[in-house]
């Protein structure tokens, strides 16, 4: 019997929608597996989209969303400590959890159980990594066989944060953190790549006319420019619109195209999963909520041994 539902799928998928008509169905709650979206005051940018955890009358309680400040390099070892104590949490009333999000990594830390070290900085290796582009970069990382994510690695900066990660891992032995032995039901949430790229285009116009450049204007505030370019993507692009390396158009075609591009390293990511050995039930996202959801409990019922 599984203990844990986890939907995932590439950005702009409906995913998060989905989980909470889910969750609504089954009385769960839904812990975040979103890189991005456990900073306060990144909603927009973030795509946080409150509102879909509103279904009806019904507010659905979700977890790891809004617990670290912008400028903080939030990292795998705490979110797997996070995790956990929001899992313990959820199980222990009686509750499904349902895990949710698009950041390959955190997801993969969670199914397959990683034993992970909190990963001091090496110094000595990022001075020698600093001179490197992000492609060179990028490609070092591909060399190590273990664990690290390329899906959010799209500045240097955090480039060089996962090779730091994995040549730590190399050298040193995995401790034996305590976890619990997780039974997930994997669905995968589908949709076509021009579906997909519709959805982007018209959600990062959405964006901006929400107030997405004002929102990183707020941030730029109290957090200095390269801390959030680091994380990339909105905050990449919209801080050097901001702090005038690009113009408007530029920044919002740039943009654009990023966002397609983390998108299909995502779906690699999680074909990758599937190859690891992580069983994924994928459907089609263009149905409606209530069909989605239906298929998801038609597909529990037959994997409930």
């Amino acid at each position: 019997m599984h203990n844990l539902i986890t939907i995932l799928g590439p950005t702009a998928c409906g995913k998060t929608r989905l989980a909470a008509h889910l969750a609504a169905a089954i009385d769960g709650e839904i812990i975040s597996a979103d890189s991005r979206q456990v900073y306060r005051g990144m909603d927009i940018g973030t795509g946080k989209d409150l509102c879909d955890y509103q279904v009806g009358d019904r507010h659905i309680p979700y977890h790891l969303l809004d617990i670290v400040d912008p400028g903080y390099k939030y990292n795998l070892y705490e979110y797997q400590r996070d995790f956990l104590r929001a899992y313990h949490d959820v199980e222990s009333r009686g509750v499904m959890p349902i895990l949710c999000g698009g950041t390959g990594l955190y997801l993969e830390s969670v199914l397959r159980a990683y034993r992970l070290d909190e990963v001091p900085q090496n110094a000595e290796l990022r001075a020698s990594l600093e001179d490197k582009t992000l492609a060179e970069l990028t490609t070092i990382l591909a060399s190590y066989k273990q664990l690290h994510n390329t899906t959010d690695v799209d500045t240097t900066r955090r480039a060089i944060r996962a090779i730091e990660i994995e040549e730590y891992y190399r050298t040193h032995p995995q401790d034996q953190r305590d976890f619990p032995h997780i039974r997930s039901l994997t669905i995968g949430v589908d949709v076509s790549r021009d579906i997909r790229r519709e959805r982007i285009s018209s959600r990062l116009a959405k964006r901006v006319e929400e107030g997405m450049i004002p929102e990183i204007e707020r941030l730029l505030q109290t957090v200095t420019p390269d801390d959030l370019i680091y994380y990339g993507l909105e905050y990449k692009f919209v801080t050097l619109y901001v702090i005038g390396q690009l113009t408007k158009d530029e920044m919002l075609r740039q943009l654009e195209i990023a966002i397609h591009q983390f998108a299909k390293r995502q779906m690699t990511w999680f074909r990758g999963m599937e190859r690891r050995g992580t069983h994924i039930h994928w459907i089609d996202g263009t149905q409606s909520e209530a069909d989605k959801v239906a298929q998801i409990l038609q597909i529990a019922s037959q994997n409930s041994d």
